[in-house]
């Protein structure tokens, strides 16, 4: 086996050679080592072979080698001809012995011995060089590798020539050394065989030289990491690849993770060599790093983003190296911004990067972020970071303006990170990407530039000072090095002059290193000069020559931002893109890129497109809804931010471009009479984005190969009739706006025979609506032929795709067109025919439809009743999940188009259809469907029941005659001074409110002793009533308007009930009169007067007094007298000795503290909601000290969550919120409300009722149970109630004290204080408002 063998079996494998390649590079091998050993012996053989030249003319010496001519002996040396050979004759130099020992005889040697004839000259081979010299030559050369990673590799080569050549190995044209690396490198010399062992990955090249010249050979080795990739420019060993499923136009957030992913197949599928694998960014080629990780293998290709960035944003490709060249993807991957921290903050900046870098100077650019709803841009902040550390620190103390800013102060030396954070008048953003390190060290062409030092002590001045940046911010001053400059470190001064001649310092305490810097904290609108000074140890050398006057300004003057972009202009591209273009700012000013903006028309929100600059003119927007319609604009970008707007693009309907219409598809014989047949077909599935304005026939003999068409004029409809008696095959061509689509297959050979059989012919035209998980409705047409009878009904069979057994759906006939089909797989295809029956039997069948899978199509939403909140309107909606701008809502009755429109308004907006029922009676009761055109199926399907109706028709009677809320009804309270107050609290009241108080049917004004308040905020209306008499006494009515919205409130004051509460306000006048001429008594001796102090009032059923922030002076006993008419009743308490701290119980009733806790208002008893709407619960507390608020559920403490959401605000409003209630929400609630002093607890009962169940009755304490539905709502009653008083004209016998006639309330009922103080109404006030539901949504 010749050296080597193992080595190029190795080398084979890895190329993926096959075993004739290396068979015939072995015997390549074998042929060069025999024709070396031919050229030993032959040498050999002839350095034996004595002669003599005996009286032989020196020109011709025909001789022998012992009976072997040696023009017989032609040998080669390995295609090195020999064609010299000086040598010596007896110390006579032979000039010139020109004679080829390949393929060429030695016949005859012509040489000269200086012109001297020869007559004897006997001399032997033996004295002639044993080998003749010969260049060096590669008989085997050096072949590339691909090793896998901490695999070691071995270049093998074979080397031939005389002089034997030294063999010298070369890495990047540097001598190979082992010693200087030991266990990296070892070179080997066996047999001729020279080789070197390397460890990793190098370019490698040996090179072989002797005396006769010199031959290069050179090999590449690539080493593979399991994880990434590394790769020559081109790839080694070519594949054949195919992409199967690669990454599409991806979406992604700011500091999320995400893949891009392509699956392959490569053939030959080798493990340890997969395919060549490159990605590129907007054709910049990427290189893994901390952003982007890479790897392919398992026939996919990956590229990982750990952290998104708007960095990231871009087109990305994939491209791959196979046989026949390359095969790539492209997809563009876009970056929306992380939400900010404040609300309006802007994004995040993008691409910092670092240039200019110095000893204590870099300069930091970047892109800035697109706002479109957010303010402008004020400023940025950078901040800088050590690496290894990781402390930020800002670089600028005020915002800069413009996208870059020249850092100085850095360490020399050290690595540095740079990020950006952007400033509005909301807030910061988020910090960008931070840059890449870079290092504070000297610029390369600046230590190239200096000349060596001369031993001199003082630096030189620099030279050439003068500005290299200049805008609104800072300058940037740049010079050359002083030269000579000394072996000394050298730093530089900076001074500046303005109007005066008195150079000032501008870098005090600070020393600058480097050879430019920048010059922040000057005057506007002022001109400068500026010198620097080198400076060493030995002091400071001669100042350089000034500048010229420098001022701070903007490069391009007051034009710093582009121009606007020019006229946009949008077209389609597919269903969820579009295609914009722009032209270009006339005045660009150093254009980053562009931001495009989209709107959805009649929203006037603008959402950007890109989240990073892009750089040309046109521009595909993705991730747009079908169906909408999208207005576009551009702004264009510099450093030094947006610029305006562009003008607005026309309104564009996002869908598919035009394009030719598909192939029909289905031809069916429907009809034939003997002379001509009526064929039909069903039209494309995709129409190219325009209607379809005609069809072309063709026809053809079945014994003909030529198509003829069947009309000159093309056909509108899908059933046409053909004339002619033959045997015909039909195709048909669909046209639109962009011309003629395919043909369709040719169909199967009709005969035009007449029909005569009694059964009616096939339906046709089979369709597929409201396509769900379990079922469809399945329509079609009735045939063209009928037979002798009418078709009495239809029976439709079906099976699943592939299947052969056809089943009947329906056990009796159906007598419509349609057939809602039930209890089928999800995810199961189905396929269907139907045929036609009559009395004559059963007809033809029509042909198999087309597969169909019971599967919901993502998106679709049913058909829902409601009513409409502004009118009042009954109406049906139904919302497409898309549509194009071809889709027609095509709405039916019992899946018959509704044609008749003076009952029912469609009206449709984008991809929204209402159907409004003007008049509804019982003749609308029915089943209502919708279909959409174009839109893959979309429809659905509802019935309208009467119980539905009726509910229906509740709702729009309130919204048609609403109501205001009320807390609580019409009450009355007695003041000080004898005045009388009525008062009212709604639940809510606009400032706009209207309304008017009407006693005994007459309205009351301001001006007639009566003030008439309200407040909006608190929702109370109010009336005092200023001298109260017996001329008062009647009913008294409070009508409410706001906007639509109307209520009224009655209060009857007649009888007993009205001279309880005269005589109480002429007691209350009395007493105040009283208190005006002496004071007052002894409360715990004397009739007690309302005050603001102690305030009496009540209702029609009660009697209460509040004493407000006790103090020891209402200490004491107190009594409340009740007189029915026949007997006093008196109830007794004391709060003698107790004061604010305590209070005790009176004898015959509990009564509490006025602090204690309590519930002061706005809680029903009982509440019953539909099951997903929201509750709220909602009360006013009172107490001193703020009590605690405590919610309970059946007796177990509730907890705040997502779903009950508990609120105590300002002390005195508890809520509890429960959000889209459920059955499981009925029960009995509770509130517990406490403080120090005591508190209370209010239960509610709530039921919860499903949606389409009646309105349960529930029973205060207990869950609510289904009954029967309530009757419709009936306009509010204007006849004021009038209380029944339980207790006749009081007529009191007076004790021993004088006590009011006030009666007591309960603990928990209490009045409000005149506006604007917080109302208080009665605990058992209850809102007027029944519970709402505004939409009934549809079970289909």
């Amino acid at each position: 086996e010749p050296e080597g063998m193992q080595e190029y079996q190795r080398m084979a494998a890895h190329f993926g050679r096959d075993l004739t390649t290396l068979q015939q590079e072995l015997h390549r091998i074998k042929v060069a080592t025999q024709e070396q050993v031919e050229n030993i012996d032959i040498t050999r053989e002839v350095n034996t072979i004595p002669f003599r030249l005996n009286a032989v003319q020196v020109n011709t010496i025909p001789f022998g080698l012992n009976t072997v001519q040696v023009n017989t002996i032609p040998f080669r040396l390995n295609t090195v001809q020999v064609n010299t050979i000086p040598f010596r004759l007896n110390t006579v130099q032979v000039n010139t012995i020109p004679f080829r020992l390949n393929t060429v005889q030695v016949n005859t040697i012509p040489f000269r011995l200086n012109a001297v004839q020869v007559n004897t000259i006997p001399f032997r081979l033996n004295e002639v060089p044993t080998e003749i010299p010969k260049v060096p030559d590669f008989l085997v050369g050096l072949r590339s590798h691909t090793v896998w990673e901490k695999t070691p590799v071995k270049l093998l080569c074979t080397v031939s020539g005389y002089p034997t050549p030294i063999v010298k190995w070369y890495k990047n044209d540097i001598v190979i050394d082992p010693l200087s690396v030991p266990g990296k490198y070892k070179i080997e010399n066996k047999y001729g065989v020279h080789g070197l062992i390397i460890s990793r990955y190098e370019l490698t090249h040996a090179v072989a030289i002797n005396s006769e010249g010199k031959v290069v050979s050179k090999a590449t080795v690539c080493v593979r990491s399991k994880f990434l990739l590394s790769c020559p420019l081109y790839p080694l060993v070519k594949l054949e690849v195919f992409l199967l499923e690669s990454f599409g136009v991806t979406f992604g957030n700011e500091g999320e993770s995400l893949t891009l992913v392509a699956n392959m197949v490569v053939v030959p599928d080798l493990p340890n060599l997969p395919p060549e694998v490159m990605w590129y960014r907007d054709d910049i080629l990427l290189k893994p790093s901390r952003w982007v990780e890479m790897s392919v293998g398992g026939g996919t290709a990956k590229l990982t983003f750990p952290h998104l960035n708007k960095d990231d944003e871009g087109l990305y490709t994939l491209r791959i190296w196979t046989k026949d060249g390359t095969t790539e993807h492209s997809a563009y991957l876009f970056v929306k911004d992380a939400p900010p921290t404040v609300n309006g903050a802007p994004g995040a900046p993008m691409d910092v990067t670092v240039s200019d870098a110095n000893k204590e100077y870099v300069l930091v650019s970047w892109k800035p972020p697109n706002t479109t709803n957010e303010p402008l841009i004020t400023g940025y902040f950078v901040d800088r970071r050590k690496s290894g550390t990781n402390d930020w620190v800002q670089c600028n103390a005020t915002p800069v303006k413009v996208c870059k800013l020249p850092v100085h102060g850095l360490s020399e030396g050290a690595s540095y990170h740079f990020r950006v954070r952007a400033v509005n008048s909301a807030g910061i953003s988020l910090p960008s990407r931070m840059s890449t390190g870079v290092t504070a060290a000297d610029v390369e062409s600046d230590i190239q530039g200096r000349a060596p030092p001369l031993c001199v002590t003082l630096p030189g001045p620099p030279t050439d000072v003068h500005a290299s940046e200049i805008n609104q911010t800072y300058i940037v001053l740049s010079w050359n090095p002083p030269s000579p400059r000394g072996q000394a470190t050298v730093w530089y001064l900076i001074e500046k002059v303005c109007d005066s001649n008195f150079w000032q310092r501008v870098n005090t305490g600070v020393q600058i290193r480097s050879p430019r810097c920048p010059i922040f904290d000057l005057e506007d609108k002022k001109a400068y000069r500026f010198r620097v000074i080198s400076v060493n140890k030995h002091g400071p050398g001669q100042p350089s020559e000034p500048t010229a006057l420098l001022q701070k300004a903007d490069p391009y003057g007051k034009l710093v931002f582009p121009s606007a972009p020019g006229q946009v202009m949008a077209s389609r591209n597919t269903k969820t893109s579009a295609f914009v273009h722009w032209e270009p700012p006339k005045n660009p000013n150093n254009l980053i890129g562009y931001y495009v903006d989209c709107c959805v028309v009649g929203s006037k929100v603008w959402t950007p497109c890109n989240h990073r600059p892009y750089k040309h003119t046109r521009f595909v927007v993705h991730g747009l809804t079908a169906g909408d319609t999208y207005l576009f604009r551009v702004q264009a970008v510099n450093a030094y931010g947006l610029s305006e707007e562009s003008q607005v693009s026309a309104p564009l309907f996002v869908d598919a471009a035009l394009a030719a219409p598909s192939a029909p598809y289905g031809i069916a014989l429907l009809s034939c009479d003997g002379s001509s047949m009526t064929v039909a077909w069903k039209c494309p599935k995709r129409t190219g984005g325009s209607r379809i304005t005609s069809y072309y026939l063709d026809k053809r003999e079945a014994d003909s190969v030529n198509w003829k068409e069947v009309s000159p004029s093309p056909a509108t409809k899908r059933v046409y009739k053909v004339s002619k008696q033959c045997l015909y095959t039909f195709k048909v061509q669909a046209a639109n706006l962009a011309g003629v689509g395919l043909p369709s297959e040719p169909s199967r050979p009709f005969a035009c025979e007449a029909w005569t059989m009694p059964q009616p012919g096939p339906a046709y035209d089979l369709s597929f609506w409201e396509v769900r998980d379990d079922s469809l409705l399945l329509q079609w047409k009735a045939p063209v032929y009928v037979g002798a009878s009418p078709v009495t009904g239809y029976f439709v069979e079906m099976a699943k795709k592939g299947s052969p057994d056809f089943v009947v759906v329906n056990t009796e006939a159906v007598n419509r067109c349609y057939l809602k089909v039930t209890g089928l797989e999800t995810g199961a295809w189905y396929v269907f025919k139907v045929y036609a029956v009559n009395v004559s039997g059963k007809g033809k069948d029509s042909d198999v439809s087309e597969a169909v899978c019971a599967k919901t199509l993502q998106g679709t939403k049913g058909l829902v009743s409601g009513v409409d909140e502004e009118t009042g309107d009954i109406f049906l909606s139904f919302e497409a999940p898309e549509i194009s701008e071809l889709s027609e809502f095509i709405w039916s009755k019992s899946y018959k188009e509704i044609t008749d429109s003076s009952r029912v308004k469609v009206s449709t907006v984008g991809r929204r259809s209402r159907l409004t029922l003007l008049n509804p009676e019982k003749e609308d009761l029915g089943l209502y469907s919708v279909a959409v055109t174009e839109a893959d199926g979309a429809s659905a399907s509802h019935t309208v029941t009467e119980e539905e109706l009726k509910k229906l028709f509740e709702l729009s009677y309130n919204i048609r005659n609403p109501i205001v809320p009320l807390k609580t009804e019409l009450n009355y309270e007695i003041l000080e001074k004898g005045h009388v107050r009525f008062w009212l609290q709604a639940q809510k009241i606009s400032s706009a409110v209207s309304y008017r108080f009407i006693i005994n049917d007459k309205e009351v004004t301001r001006a007639e002793g009566h003030k008439i308040s309200h407040d909006a905020s608190t929702g109370i209306i109010q009336m005092t009533v200023e001298h109260f008499t017996r001329a008062n006494e009647g009913t008294y009515t409070l009508q409410i308007h706001d906007g639509k919205a109307k209520s009224q409130s009655s209060l009857v004051l007649v009888g007993d009930v009205f001279k309880v509460v005269l005589k109480e306000a002429e007691f209350q006048r009395k007493e105040h009169i009283r208190k005006q001429v002496g004071g007052v008594g002894d409360l715990r001796e004397s009739k007690i007067a309302s005050s603001e102090k102690m305030r009496i009032g009540g209702t029609c059923e009660m009697a209460w007094m509040q004493i407000c922030e006790p103090t020891d002076r209402e200490k004491g006993h107190y009594s409340i007298e009740i007189h029915d008419g026949k007997n006093a009743h008196i109830r007794t308490f004391d709060l003698s000795g107790q004061g604010k701290s305590k209070l005790s119980a009176f004898t015959k009733m509990p009564l509490f503290c006025v602090d204690r806790g309590r519930v002061v208002g706005g809680l029903p008893d009982v509440v019953t909601i539909m099951e997903y709407k929201t509750l709220s619960l909602t009360c006013t507390v009172w107490g001193d000290p703020k009590p605690e608020v405590t919610w309970f559920k059946n007796e177990q403490e509730v907890v705040s969550d997502d779903h009950n959401q508990i609120s105590f605000e300002s002390g005195k409003f508890a809520s509890l919120t429960i959000k889209s209630v459920t059955v499981d929400d009925s029960g009995k609630y509770s509130i517990n409300v406490r403080n120090k002093y005591g508190g209370e607890f209010v239960e509610i009962t709530v039921s919860v009722y499903k949606q389409g169940e009646q309105i349960p009755e529930p029973k205060l304490g207990q869950m609510s149970r289904s009954s029967a539905a309530p009757k419709p709502a009936a306009p509010p009653s204007t006849k004021p109630q009038t209380p029944t008083p339980s207790m006749k004209s009081p007529t009191p016998t007076q004790p021993h004290s004088v006590k009011s006639p006030t009666p007591t309330p309960p603990p928990s009922m209490r009045s409000p204080p005149p506006a604007p103080k917080s109302p208080t109404p009665p605990r058992s006030a209850k809102s007027p408002t029944p519970p709402q539901v505004y939409e009934v949504p549809n079970s289909h």
